[in-house]
């Protein structure tokens, strides 16, 4: 599976409801064995919005704020958008992402730090 494969397709909860669509997805840098080697990339969660179908284009991140009418629709059209954990995520299928019944919705945010 690549990331395209799962950019844009609608996610639904355990009961069938559909909570968005995947708008992005969030990883973490593992270190790599020495000075030299680079690290792996680990899938962390996904990024789902109920309101749009783009990416925050960057803007996720808090001390990102100018120009500051760009900042502000793009924070109101992913108002409602979370980070599902991929640990939650129970079948990606051909047309549907479908998470756990027991999945968390955590804020997808970025402080400036975590660049």
């Amino acid at each position: 599976m690549i990331l395209s494969d799962l950019l844009d397709r609608p996610v639904r909860d355990g009961n069938g409801r559909t909570l968005g669509h995947c708008v992005d997805a969030r990883f973490v840098l593992e270190p790599g064995d020495d000075e030299v080697a680079l690290g792996r990339l680990r899938l962390v969660g996904l990024i789902v919005s109920p309101r749009t179908r783009t990416s925050f284009m960057g803007f996720e991140r808090t001390s990102l704020t100018a120009p500051w009418p760009l900042a502000q629709l793009l924070r109101r059209r992913h108002k409602g958008t979370f980070l599902a954990l991929w640990s939650h995520v129970a079948a990606v299928e051909p047309e549907v992402v479908t998470l756990a019944e027991d999945y968390i919705a955590y804020d997808p945010s970025l402080s400036g730090d975590d660049q």
